[in-house]
């Protein structure tokens, strides 16, 4: 038996074929990913984030989208769904068929098992080259445990909050919003002390 050749995509043959599918996929240099599904508390963590956010945000310039909205990295070539972005901006669209964000202030990822190590490591890479980005925030879906990291003035990014503790509270300064992890894990199950 031999190996199939690799098939690569470009970037337009993946949005053609992404904005007809009936599923999200992630694009790399020319390979195309799908994205599995999530758990329940993964779930929970964010639709508990979109209400608090969304909420603090309602009158406000800052909005709020879910992971069903696209965003692109010119500098790397990827396309990804984070779990929920902030754009305090206006929307900066990738083209006119605006379904792809180029602008972000902050991005949060909710980790599961599965995702954690990626969107610590080289997704975070990523981001970082994103010039709107602001702040990065890491939510664990199986214990209590999140972190914001905050680029500096200088261009850095540094470990600005974090929080540990069903008590504790993580914060947002780029948007001037905290959030109380009680709020953040409302109705999730069995996590890890």
């Amino acid at each position: 038996m031999t190996a199939q050749p690799q098939k690569y995509y470009s970037a337009g043959e993946y949005l053609e074929l992404e904005r007809e599918a009936e599923y999200k996929s992630e694009y790399y240099k020319g390979e195309i990913f799908a994205m599995a599904g999530a758990g329940h508390n993964h779930n929970r963590v964010v639709e508990n984030l979109s209400i608090e956010i969304g909420g603090f945000f309602k009158g406000k310039s800052c909005r709020t989208y879910s992971s069903d909205q696209r965003i692109h990295i010119p500098d790397t070539g990827l396309y990804t769904y984070p779990d929920l972005i902030i754009v305090c901006d206006k929307n900066q669209y990738l083209d006119d068929k605006k379904d792809t964000i180029l602008n972000p202030s902050v991005i949060i990822e909710v980790l599961s098992e599965s995702t954690e190590a990626y969107d610590r490591g080289q997704k975070f890479h990523f981001y970082r080259s994103i010039p709107s980005l602001q702040e990065y925030v890491l939510i664990n879906s199986r214990a209590f445990s999140a972190e914001v990291f905050r680029k500096n003035e200088e261009g850095f990014w540094f470990l600005a909050s974090e929080a540990y503790q069903l008590h504790d509270s993580l914060e947002l300064a780029t948007v001037g919003l905290t959030l109380s992890m009680t709020d953040i894990y409302a109705q999730t199950e069995d996590l890890l002390l």
